[in-house]
């Protein structure tokens, strides 16, 4: 894995991600309109970088794109490997690793998401405070290191939420915060599993970040996430979604999502 790992960095190094970042974003279903924020992007399709995980899902255009934002340097992830797709929960392993080899501190992940709660209602943000996992997989299964065993006690970093915060009530935003339940999918989940969530406190519900967020405190990074509300969770409300219904509210979600991040980035 190490030395897959370095053989991608100097790939892409060489090819202009040269440098240092100050934060790596990887961007959910209908949000890698963050790229257009950018000055002085760079870049390149996960396919041309050696052993990067291809994402196959509409909406993930998969590329890998370095830019300046907000005068900062940041690495942006556009699109995801989903454990639905490859039937490995540590698919992002490798891209994970990879930014941590390149000594980037903060990993931001952002998804859209299902409420499970009604008064937190399509087009609205949330930031993850916590996670259910569900899917009864795990990214570290078959490590044997002792690194294995990490914990998980303040996943979603206080102090980055704290900035988040900032940054939200800055733009004008309100941001609520919120557990995420992750279930493997890619089938939605049926009106009986969202009233689960709904009694061991689940907030949002959706079939990704967790594995990142996992993989990221394996690696040592310090982690944020944030979830664009593209659908009611099935069931309420008599709410039956849909793959288009998340693509098209995540697009029209996706200007306060970017004003939201170039205040959060401002504050880093």
């Amino acid at each position: 894995m190490q030395q897959n790992v370095q053989e991608a960095v100097q790939f892409v190094r060489a090819r202009g991600f040269e440098g240092r970042f100050d934060a790596a974003f990887v961007l959910g279903t209908g949000l890698g309109t963050l790229v257009d924020e950018l000055s002085d992007a760079v870049s390149l399709a996960y396919a041309d970088i050696p052993h990067f995980p291809k994402s196959g899902v509409s909406g993930h255009a998969g590329k890998l794109v370095a830019g300046t934002l907000e005068g900062k340097r940041v690495l942006l992830f556009q699109g995801r490997a989903h454990y639905y797709e490859t039937g490995d929960a540590g698919a992002m392993r490798l891209p994970v690793a990879f930014v941590k080899e390149l000594g980037i501190p903060v990993l931001a992940a952002t998804n859209a998401a299902g409420s499970v709660r009604a008064s937190i209602r399509p087009g609205s943000l949330v930031a993850i405070n916590d996670h259910l996992n569900l899917s009864g997989a795990n990214p570290l299964l078959r490590d044997h290191t002792e690194g294995r065993f990490v914990s998980l006690t303040d996943a979603y970093d206080p102090a980055l939420r704290e900035v988040l915060q900032r940054a939200a009530e800055k733009s004008g935003i309100d941001l609520p915060e919120g557990v995420y339940a992750w279930l493997s999918g890619p089938s939605f989940e049926t009106p009986a599993e969202i009233k689960m969530v709904q009694i061991l406190g689940g907030d949002l519900v959706g079939m990704s970040t967790v594995p990142e967020v996992i993989l990221a405190r394996y690696y040592g990074l310090r982690v944020v996430a944030i979830s664009v509300v593209t659908n009611l969770a099935a069931g309420i409300e008599g709410a039956s979604p849909s793959h288009q219904e998340t693509k098209d509210t995540a697009a029209e979600a996706s200007e306060k999502f970017k004003r939201l991040i170039r205040s959060f980035v401002a504050e880093l």
